[in-house]
């Protein structure tokens, strides 16, 4: 049987992608991947592939893909890829921006995996996994560095040169790499003596930045508005922070300026019926700026405190759609002068150093306040947190670690930086 569907496959390869859709939901892809890989492979080279991949046991892992994959995928991309790359089923093209399907919200609001031992794990446990891939590259790179010879300049450039690839920028890794030599050239210096110093470093660096966001409660609403590029999390943020606004007394009012989704009008709603605070939306390619109009209004007649506006992703090098975030915060302020309060920027972590122009652009255009980094958990660079607050020197809000409800808290600086150190708080 699995001969005839290779078969079909290498004769019609548009059809790959369908046959692994369907695959995929049968646990069946390991052995589909494994034995196109060979019969591509061995096809070239004039040889017919093995008996052993036909009989591969079945593979029962979970698809590799995006943080969440979508419950109904969509079809693949036609392009095929190329013989030479391993064919494990990428779902990043399913993923859209945050993707959801309100026939299955539990995804999108409840906690990120079951607690250890029946216990939930504490803010700080979830922070220090969230950037064990952060930790674990930078210790990684320590320890092959810091052998027993003594310290050096030529290991100290190689220190630098870790920092650097873990994205906390030119400036900041020197400065580390300055402060690990001081007291310890030419002596013996240990990995966790050096981690030790990495942590006291990024500390001293984000302890001016780290600041809460305070609601003015003398403003009502007190308006926030959530920009960010497509795929940042900005829809699954408000929904966090609403929840995080209300449990501390907050009457809050969501407003779904995300227009253009269906998909996240539809998720603010699912969000405002748990967390139990009204939503106002318009249909799908309405006018963001006239919601926004109409939202305040709304929000002033129901007396509520804080009011957060969701806002469509957009490219910061689209000038068409940078200019529509402009208009809204034109039509807030004829409302109340005042608004928007507070201008969240949310930034994932996963996009690196292209993170950087996202808060220069924004910044210009929206007049940033505030940040609010995600994904921390997905990247190796987590580091990148370290050089933007350096860069603009603006505050940092909050930062998240995963999926769940919980996963996104106030920032600390010192909580952050023994967890990329991969030290215990």
């Amino acid at each position: 049987m699995w001969s005839q569907l290779i078969d079909f496959v290498l004769q019609q390869e548009r059809a790959i992608e369908l046959a692994a859709a369907f695959l995929l939901g049968t646990g069946s892809w390991g052995i589909v991947s494994t034995t196109i890989r060979a019969y591509r492979l061995r096809s070239r080279r004039g040889r017919t592939p093995p008996p052993e991949a036909e009989t591969a046991t079945p593979s029962h892992e979970a698809p590799a893909g995006g943080e969440e994959a979508p419950a109904h995928p969509a079809p693949f991309a036609p392009e095929v890829p190329a013989a030479d790359e391993v064919l494990a089923p990428d779902l990043s093209a399913l993923v859209q921006d945050e993707a959801f399907e309100p026939d299955s919200p539990a995804r999108e609001i409840t906690p990120g995996g079951p607690p250890l031992a029946g216990q939930k794990r504490s803010w700080v446990t979830r922070l220090r996994d969230g950037l064990s891939r952060s930790s674990g590259s930078i210790g990684e790179g320590f320890a092959a560095i810091l052998t027993k010879r003594k310290l050096d300049a030529s290991m100290l450039d190689d220190l630098e040169d870790v920092l650097i690839r873990a994205d906390l920028g030119v400036a900041t890794a020197a400065r580390i790499a300055k402060a690990i030599g001081q007291g310890r050239y030419d002596k013996d210096a240990g990995v966790e003596e050096v981690k030790a110093v990495l942590a006291e470093e990024i500390e001293r660096a984000l302890t001016p930045y780290a600041r809460p966001l305070e609601i003015d409660t003398g403003k009502k609403p007190f308006v926030i508005l959530v920009a960010g590029v497509n795929g940042s999390g900005k829809t699954t943020t408000i929904g966090k922070l609403a929840a995080r606004f209300s449990s501390n007394g907050h009457s809050v009012l969501l407003a779904a300026g995300d227009t253009f989704r269906a998909a996240a009008i539809e998720q603010l709603r699912i969000w405002g019926e748990r967390v139990g605070c009204p939503v106002i939306a318009r249909e799908q390619g309405g006018d963001a700026s006239a919601l926004a109009f109409d939202a305040i209004k709304e929000a002033r007649q129901r007396s509520a405190g804080v009011m957060l506006m969701d806002t469509a992703g957009r490219l910061q090098n689209r000038a068409e759609l940078m200019g529509e975030l402009k208009k809204i915060i034109r039509v807030m302020k004829k409302v109340d002068p005042g608004a928007p309060h507070a201008v969240l920027l949310v930034l994932d972590a996963t996009v690196g150093q292209n993170a950087i122009s996202q808060v220069e652009i924004f910044r210009r255009v929206a007049g940033v306040t505030g940040l609010v980094m995600t994904k921390l958990d997905g990247t190796a660079r987590g580091g990148i947190l370290v050089a933007i607050a350096e860069k603009f020197q603006l505050p940092v809000h909050f930062i998240g670690v995963g999926e769940g409800a919980n996963d996104l808290e106030a920032f600390e600086a010192h909580d952050f930086a023994r967890a990329i150190a991969g030290l215990e708080a």
